[in-house]
């Protein structure tokens, strides 16, 4: 609008001069741009970016063609394979909104995932195929399910009503898209383990995807043409809001399966990958394999990891490879990763060690993330920046998220006093980098996913032999941390083993959720009978 100040043109925004953001149209500008540069690698398939755009405005179309329009959520339960690629972009392309599930997610999971969304229609790879089927047994009106068959895997099974070349046929290759009407308009639903048995979907937008698919460019000093290795899940946060990113620096995208160290290193080597990205598992496992796969890597791979930082050792090993470990921090509900531990010059003149310690900090803002603050939550103050005084992690800018799907009462509570409350607890060092010290929520994070300790301790409470129970983050030098469960049995419980409560656990929940130990014994409690969850983390940092 015209604002009356002396710099007003006495005129509105226009098409001329305003268009809203969406990370699609960087699909559109590789196309055009460099329509014959590799787009997409997995195995023997190789396509340009005028191919993939094709395929991606077929897709659209073929969402079309089947009522799929504005808002409606496509859900998504593929490994990273070319179709979870595209779908980043058709999905959006068609008005709908994405919705990657977690592939290790238990029937149960997903089935509530899929009825709170309200999924139209979901593409399944024949590996996920049993886990969707039981997901859906109960549903009066399922979702249309859309098999996506992968020559490189044998096994699982088909259940859709069509396979999903078949589905793109249906399409128009020239189908016309259009931008949102509103940049602010959804673009994914990802949902986050949250505290309880029943996680948040969160969701994201057009404008937020398109900035941090940005900030990621400049937060990494990445170049043109990076040739990206698909290590980190696509379905978690978006793949970090990389396949947005890539798309606009005209890059390559090199798909994996599966994490593998032989098909990582192979991949490495034929393709000369230069970024990837995942959690301190995966460096774990390079580290760990076997000379022999590590052989004939002449040049230098960037790597940028999450969760907990790697331990000094895994950093000089990674050092030792060629590969520069950059250490980010962030959730699902601020699009991936919004934090990074920028890195100074004058600490490569440091130890190892402490340059591990360096590391190890969460760091600063992400360039397109407005405010990084460690506030305390009752009077809305930063915290000292003293390396000592605890305060929560708060957000606020662009790069948030629109709130949780229909519920208000958490998405008030999360924006409470205009930040956005991580539940993360940090302190904050003199040079502004932050370091976090805690999760208020007691969230585990283990090999780069979220588990609910609560959730934990519900299906622990289902067991008849237990009488209380409390889970704890346990240190595990593969997985980073591990669910330790404490628990007081029945008096009329018997014998009852470690592994029994291990094995009842994994049969009713995602195994990577049960706990890997069980300690028997009384739980330490306060004076009015709350159980003291900050003794039984330190007992599990002790195990």
């Amino acid at each position: 609008m015209a604002d009356g100040s002396q710099y007003s043109t006495d005129l509105d925004r226009n098409p001329a001069n305003f268009t809203p953001l969406s990370p699609l149209t960087f699909l559109e500008r590789a196309a055009a741009v460099y329509p014959d540069r590799s787009a997409v690698i997995y195995r023997d398939t190789q396509r340009s970016w005028a191919e993939t755009y094709r395929r991606c405005r077929q897709f659209a179309s073929a969402l079309r063609q089947f009522g799929i329009g504005e808002d409606d959520t496509v859900a998504l339960m593929l490994p990273n394979v070319p179709a979870m690629f595209e779908a980043h972009f058709a999905i959006g392309m068609a008005g709908a909104v994405i919705n990657g599930l977690n592939t290790r997610l238990d029937a149960q999971a997903i089935a509530f995932q899929l009825r709170h969304a309200e999924a139209r229609i979901v593409f399944v790879d024949p590996e996920f195929a049993a886990t969707i089927e039981a997901a859906l047994q109960d549903f009066d009106d399922p979702p249309l399910v859309i098999d996506v068959v992968d020559p490189n895997f044998d096994g699982g099974k088909s259940i859709g009503q069509l396979e999903y070349e078949a589905f793109l046929a249906v399409g128009d290759a020239h189908f016309q898209w259009d931008l949102p009407d509103d940049e602010w308009r959804a673009i994914a639903l990802g949902y986050t383990s949250g505290t309880t048995g029943d996680p948040k979907g969160v969701v994201t937008h057009h404008r937020g995807a398109y900035l941090n698919a940005v900030s990621n460019v400049l937060a990494w000093d990445m170049n043109a043409h990076p040739v990206y290795l698909w290590t980190l899940p696509m379905f978690h946060c978006n793949g970090w809001c990389f396949p947005w990113t890539i798309a606009a620096l005209n890059g390559t995208h090199v798909c994996l399966r599966a994490v593998r160290a032989d098909d990582i290193f192979d991949a490495i080597r034929t393709h000369r990958v230069t970024h990837l990205c995942g959690a301190p598992i995966v460096l774990n496992l390079m580290v760990n394999a076997d000379d022999g796969l590590k052989q004939g890597i002449d040049h230098r791979v960037r790597v940028m990891t999450a969760a907990s930082a790697p331990p000094p050792a895994i950093l000089e090993a990674m050092a030792r490879m060629n590969f520069e470990v950059t250490h980010v921090y962030g959730l699902t509900e601020v699009y991936g990763p919004a934090v990074v531990c920028s890195w100074h010059a004058e600490w490569d003149e440091l130890p190892i060690a402490e340059q591990a310690e360096v590391k190890a900090r969460q760091g600063v803002r992400y360039p397109m993330l407005e405010q990084l603050v460690v506030m305390d939550p009752e009077t809305m103050m930063p915290v000292p920046r003293d390396g000592e005084t605890i305060g929560e992690i708060m957000f606020r800018g662009n790069i948030v998220m629109k709130g949780y799907l229909k519920n208000p009462s958490a998405s008030n509570k999360a924006f409470d006093g205009g930040y956005f409350h991580s539940g993360d607890l940090a302190v904050c060092h003199p040079d502004g980098y932050i370091e976090i010290k805690d999760r208020s929520k007691d969230i585990i994070i283990s090999g780069g996913e979220n588990i609910s300790s609560i959730e934990v301790e519900g299906m622990l409470y289902r067991h008849p032999a237990v009488l209380e129970a409390a889970v704890a983050a346990m240190p595990d030098a593969k997985w980073g941390e591990t669910p330790c469960a404490f628990v007081t049995l029945r008096d009329d419980a018997g014998e009852v083993s470690e592994q029994e409560i291990i094995d009842f656990c994994r049969a009713h929940m995602a195994h990577f959720k049960a706990p890997r130990k069980v300690v028997f014994g009384p739980l330490p409690k306060t004076s009015t009978g709350k159980i003291q969850k900050f003794e039984l983390r330190e007992r599990a940092r002790q195990l």
